[in-house]
């Protein structure tokens, strides 16, 4: 990576000299609050895909957790535009972190500082580029999602995420490139780090903050595009896990997986085996958006 700047709290640091303390509240807790945000070079010039949005949900995100963020949006707006300039990054992932840092080790941080990051670097398809393409095999996971009554599922918590890393590295031992979680009643949640969309007959499913699922920025913007093609959209789905394998089309959404279509799940072909119609349409369209071929939703976006 050809990066050499973190922002800490007010300061751009030297990558290496960006650390903190091994007694960091949120090491020992998880009790850290993040975004990932693209930054995409356009038509337009450098532009951040819907950054007001990812704003909203770090300081609802905080707020649930009693985090104090000491920074203004357009503060961190303001750095973050910076920190994307210094390192003359044209299109990049964002990354905002807010957590609980070193005072106090007990369970509770009332005593500890929070310190906020933003750090910024190139990075392509999560997934690799050919997935875009050709789609990747997936396996649902053994591991359950928590359930909304256990912790908030509709915040993007750091600890939160061993349960995606244990599904998501469950898939990879076995050969696949990703999981899908089911929640508690054992119907479709999402991915470790994904939303998913089902295709059938020509309408399009997806599952709500009712299934434990994070409700993604992404998968907003694939729901605004496919009812601007006239696709009737269901985003309350209940999904059961057999109706994956017998779906036309199946794919993710997220900040860094994009829109990846799904091939197969369990080793069950799905549809053609291929990028569907549907998704390739929303794939088309999702990039045609954040490329700025066209000049839809120009709200949607920061230039720098």
């Amino acid at each position: 990576m050809d990066v050499d700047t973190i922002w800490k709290n007010g300061e751009y640091l030297d990558w290496e000299d960006a650390t903190t303390h091994v007694l960091t509240h949120a090491l020992h807790y998880g009790s850290g609050v993040f975004e990932g945000v693209r930054c995409y070079d356009t038509e337009q010039g450098p532009a951040i895909f819907r950054w007001e949005e990812h704003l909203d949900r770090l300081f609802d995100s905080a707020k649930m957790y009693d985090m104090e963020i000491e920074y203004s949006r357009e503060e961190i707006t303001e750095a973050t535009l910076e920190l994307l300039d210094r390192q003359d990054l044209d299109s990049a992932y964002i990354r905002p972190l807010a957590y609980f840092g070193y005072d106090s080790l007990g369970v509770s941080p009332k005593d500890c500082p929070t310190d906020l990051v933003l750090a910024a670097w190139p990075w392509g398809a999560y997934l690799g580029e050919e997935a875009l393409e050709e789609g990747v095999d997936v396996m649902v996971s053994s591991w359950r999602k928590h359930a909304s009554s256990q912790v908030p599922t509709n915040v993007k918590t750091t600890g939160l995420y061993v349960n995606s890393m244990l599904a998501g590295e469950e898939a990879r031992r076995n050969g696949y490139v990703e999981a899908i979680v089911l929640n508690k009643e054992g119907n479709v949640a999402e991915g470790p780090g994904e939303n998913i969309f089902m295709v059938n007959d020509g309408e399009i499913y997806t599952t709500g903050p009712a299934q434990s699922i994070l409700e993604g920025i992404t998968r907003d913007t694939v729901i605004e595009l496919a009812k601007e093609r006239g696709y009737t959209v269901h985003d309350e789905a209940v999904i059961s896990r057999g109706q994956l394998y017998t779906a036309d089309e199946l794919f993710f959404t997220g900040s860094a997986v994009e829109v990846t279509p799904i091939r197969s799940v369990d080793d069950t072909e799905i549809g053609s085996g291929t990028c569907g119609p549907v998704t390739e349409e929303l794939q088309s369209a999702f990039f045609d958006l954040v490329e700025r071929r066209t000049d839809a939703h120009d709200d949607w976006f920061t230039y720098l």
